[in-house]
């Protein structure tokens, strides 16, 4: 059972995981090197232990102690409650949800242990805005992608706003980081999957023509938000595929591209 510790000074060093919430460059530099995430709201605190992360510590205004009862009473880890402008003081901003969890990082696994059981992959490239990488994640689990690989620029899935745009679906769908861009992507043909390179471009192939769903193992490669796949990504792509455009529009979000994206890949997918 956890200890429930009240606490009245934003300046307690028991809350130094919680500091500065709101400073990106100074979270993004901090919690891979502490091994640390933050998860905010219920239901992605409870997704997040039950995708097997320990807790560190837990952050409670006083009207959540009692809708967190259950976690308190199964956790070992300190639970803090506080005053809600004591939250913010520390944090940085007004945690409407009321409840924080500081959770210890899993150490991630290595590409080629994900490529070795996955059929349909998503690499994505110096995708560096959390809300689209938090939008992709969830679009990933919902449409029964295997398995995500970054760009060694990728940002953070487990950055706060990241978790967070998921709703905890970054839990669920395994990750990894390819060291050496883009010569990785050879690794990942080598694995057996055919890599197609989401694109705008006209010269591309309909995703429909591709029909990638009748392809045994796919990589399904999505770049950056505005600038898309670099050069050197397309060139290493087996096949670019776009979707298909109406009125005159010419490209979608990258959060939106992917998830129709991934529908197109999924459909039709054999049983395992």
């Amino acid at each position: 059972m956890a200890e429930l510790i009240t606490v009245d000074d934003p300046d307690d060093p028991r809350l130094s995981d919680y500091i500065g919430l709101t400073d990106v460059e100074l979270r993004r530099r901090r919690e891979p090197a502490e091994g640390l995430f933050i998860a905010e709201g219920e239901k992605v605190i409870r997704r997040a232990r039950q995708t097997g992360y320990e807790m560190r510590s837990m952050l409670l205004s006083a009207k959540w102690v009692d809708v967190m009862r259950d976690v308190i009473d199964e956790v070992p880890a300190p639970v803090y409650a506080v005053a809600p402008e004591l939250a913010e003081r520390v944090t940085g901003y007004h945690v409407h949800r009321g409840a924080l969890a500081s959770m210890q990082r899993k150490p991630l696994p290595a590409s080629d242990e994900l490529l070795a059981t996955a059929r349909r992959v998503v690499v994505m490239e110096s995708v560096n805005d959390h809300t689209n990488i938090g939008a992709i994640f969830r679009s990933a689990a919902a449409l029964g992608m295997d398995a995500v690989l970054l760009s060694p620029d990728c940002a953070d899935p487990l950055y706060r706003r990241s978790v967070k745009v998921s709703m905890g679906a970054v839990f669920s769908v395994p990750y990894a980081r390819l060291e050496a861009w883009p010569k990785a992507l050879e690794g990942v043909r080598e694995a057996g999957f055919r890599l197609l390179a989401l694109t705008p471009d006209a010269k591309a192939t309909s995703i429909d023509e591709a029909a990638p769903h009748r392809l045994e193992r796919v990589a399904l490669m999505l770049g950056a938000e505005g600038d898309g796949l670099s050069t050197q990504a397309l060139m290493a792509a087996d096949a670019w595929v776009r979707i298909p455009m109406a009125h005159g529009v010419d490209s979608l979000n990258v959060g939106a591209a992917a998830a129709v994206a991934f529908y197109a890949v999924a459909t039709g997918r054999p049983e395992s």
